[in-house]
């Protein structure tokens, strides 16, 4: 395909303010839920989704859990600097390992009122005079993060950081965030956004749809802040993806070949399942490196394997160096053109308008996805991270 014929301008749409979810619902399940299949439109409650996916599906679920990213700090003179943690650069850049830090930690941050932060000073934080928490700016873009109770990063964080809420819901986090900003399989630290299409699944939906038959399984990928990164490029291939962290098991594997239609629950789940895929390429190619670009699935080859030769070609690769997980890293960008390799359905939330999230739905739905936000509007759904639902099942 030619990537320089898709004009990402085509993918926007208007989003009045007012149709942007500013709290969330106290039920989890009482969100609406838009179904798309064969071009057709109904609407639902979004606890109906346990009637509606076949029982012979495999969902995957996003596990990432959200850390409290937002840090304040207040320099003497009173001015307020927000760090928003981004990625760990050391002790080392896997996630995991830097929130289980008990001394410091190097992130990448955005860093708000940055020209009132010198390069080479230090802001400290006390909280409740358990923790001081000392921050230095070590360049534009990296800040030291350090502190000596013993407490790991990922504690500290808890006691210091605030829920990192999207910039367009445009309000201070309150208590009840803590919980709702999460959803409730949320396992391992890392996510500095919310996988939102999680967050109407309650315990009791979970376990209807394994009663109905339905496999469930769990993979992670650790959301970054670039999920809410404006397209500004006239080129799709020009626009800087966000790399992500993605943790593949073999259980994934096993149940991807399970034999059922596969839903990914969330755009995170759907780019790690494809991810997959790209990567049993690579290793049918001899490149055992997990990094898949952001423009690997549209590069020339003479031939291509199936979804399940490509995801035996990972299994093998896990049983010959003895694994049971495997980190890797993904800036995949999935834009209309794009040859889906394994998902058959996406449960996901509304985005905005003219993001890389939008092109992705129209890559899934093709031009229907400009009918399925019409409706979603004309039937007042509620927009973004904390408002309502889709189930798009793509045709074949």
């Amino acid at each position: 395909m030619d990537i320089n014929s898709v004009d990402p301008s085509k993918f926007t749409y208007e989003l009045p303010q007012e149709k942007i979810a500013k709290h969330p619902l106290d039920d989890r399940s009482a969100s609406k839920l838009l179904y798309y299949q064969n071009k057709g439109i109904t609407h639902h409650r979004f606890a109906d989704i346990t009637s509606i996916i076949p029982p012979s599906a495999t969902l995957f679920f996003n596990d990432t859990k959200v850390i409290p990213a937002r840090l304040i700090f207040f320099k003497e003179t009173g001015a307020k600097i927000e760090v928003f943690l981004l990625e760990p650069k050391s002790p080392t850049s896997v996630i995991e390992s830097a929130m289980s830090s008990t001394a410091d930690s190097t992130w990448r941050c955005m860093i708000g009122n940055a020209k009132k932060w010198k390069v080479g000073t230090s802001l400290t934080q006390s909280i409740s005079g358990t923790l001081d928490l000392i921050a230095t700016r070590t360049s534009e873009n990296e800040v030291l993060l350090s502190w000596s109770n013993g407490l790991s990063f990922s504690e500290v964080l808890k006691l210091s950081g605030k829920v990192p809420l999207p910039p367009y819901i445009n309000r201070e986090p309150a208590e009840s965030d803590v919980p709702r900003y999460q959803t409730v399989y949320s396992k391992y630290d890392g996510a500095v956004a919310a996988p939102t299409a999680g967050l109407h699944f309650t315990n009791d939906i979970l376990s209807k749809l394994e009663q109905r038959g339905a496999l469930l399984d769990y993979l992670t990928l650790h959301v970054s802040a670039g999920t809410f990164q404006p397209m500004t490029a006239q080129k799709v291939a020009d626009h800087p993806m966000h790399q992500e962290q993605i943790v593949v098991t073999k259980s994934n594997l096993k149940n991807l070949l399970a034999g059922g239609p596969i839903y990914a629950v969330g755009t995170t789940s759907m780019r790690t399942l494809e991810s997959i895929y790209w990567y049993g390429v690579r290793i049918a190619e001899g490149n055992r490196d997990f990094f898949i670009e952001k423009l690997e699935p549209y590069q020339e080859r003479r031939e291509l394997p199936t979804m399940q030769e490509a995801v035996r070609h990972v299994l093998c690769y896990f049983e010959e160096n003895d694994l049971e997980s495997h980190l890797g890293h993904t800036e995949i960008f999935i834009f209309p053109g794009y040859d889906f390799k394994v998902c058959d359905g996406l449960v996901t939330n509304f985005h905005l308008p003219g993001s890389t999230l939008m092109l992705l739905v129209a890559a899934f739905v093709g031009d229907d996805w400009q009918n399925i936000y019409k409706e979603a509007l004309t039937n007042d759904y509620r927009f973004l991270s904390y408002g309502d639902s889709s189930l798009l099942v793509r045709g074949h």
